[in-house]
């Protein structure tokens, strides 16, 4: 692959991993974690401090209390209140260690690219959840919210492993997105 094809496939890997972030800081985190314990991906310094086994104990803890408190229908909107901080983040730091576009791209594009993403995302569960809750009664909250992690674990992996791929994925997650929003000013 010829460099413009590498640091195509590189920023993919960033908006993929940054993406994932704005569903969960933690998911993506804990995958590059793994993944670059496993030598699938490759962490430089300072990042390689994901793999240490103290961060990577600290991340499945994180990770398990927001998963639990995330499927709790009055809990996860303080849940997204909280993570309107964390999420977005993890995905600039993602979008900067995890992509190998840093030597590249100026680390604050980066870093702001990664930013604007997990925090697109995040904005747009955090604003699609309430309805979900109310229309369902809080219900449909357990379900919505592991379909969420699944998502963000899957994105994960395919930004990783196969980085074209998160084009559709994000595209599909757009257009919900905006096909929810259209719905709701029609409804209104």
């Amino acid at each position: 692959m010829d460099g413009s094809g590498t640091l195509i496939s590189s920023l993919l890997t960033g908006l993929g991993l940054a993406g994932a972030a704005g569903l969960n800081a933690y998911i993506p985190l804990l995958g590059v974690a793994l993944l670059g314990r496993m030598h699938v991906l490759t962490l430089s310094a300072p990042f390689d401090v994901l793999m240490h086994p103290v961060t990577i104990a600290a991340l499945v803890v994180l990770l398990a209390l927001e998963v639990v408190v995330d499927k709790v229908p009055a809990a996860d909107h303080v849940n997204d209140v909280v993570q309107t901080f964390v999420r977005p983040a993890a995905g600039a730091l993602l979008f900067l260690g995890g992509s190998g576009a840093a030597g590249q791209v100026p680390p604050l594009v980066l870093l702001l690219a990664g930013l604007v993403t997990a925090f697109g995302v995040h904005a747009t569960k955090a604003a699609v959840r309430p309805a979900v809750n109310v229309s369902t009664l809080g219900v449909a909250t357990p379900l919505v919210s592991l379909l969420e992690d699944l998502l963000s674990a899957i994105t994960t992996v395919v930004a990783v492993l196969v980085p074209i791929l998160v084009l559709l994925l994000l595209g599909g997650l757009l257009w919900v997105g905006l096909r929810f929003a259209r719905r709701r000013r029609a409804g209104a």
